[in-house]
């Protein structure tokens, strides 16, 4: 498996466990003042979160993406859903 389509997919959970994490966990933590979800989603978000940068920053060369796109690329991380746009933009196979 290439470290592309290792990136993919470690989108693809940084990006649902992102939206889990804001739009039911913390809500529950908030409202429902039940941090469970948090405590079980937020180690393993983390971790997604961390390794998605990494690999983008190995990617780099061999995608050779110009600063703009690496930037594009850096901050879906930080934007509900950005990864899933990246992964449609800049990862997935043209066809």
């Amino acid at each position: 498996m290439s470290l592309l389509n290792v990136f993919r997919i470690v989108a693809l959970l940084e990006g649902i466990s992102y939206i889990l994490l804001l739009f039911i966990a913390t809500p529950l933590k908030h409202f429902g003042n039940d941090p469970t979800y948090v405590r079980l989603l937020g180690m393993p978000h983390g971790l997604l979160f961390v390794a998605y940068i990494a690999l983008a920053i190995l990617l780099k060369p061999e995608q050779q993406w110009n600063k703009r796109t690496f930037l594009i690329i850096l901050a879906a991380s930080l934007i509900p859903f950005g990864t899933f746009y990246v992964d449609k933009k800049f990862l997935a196979p043209k066809k």
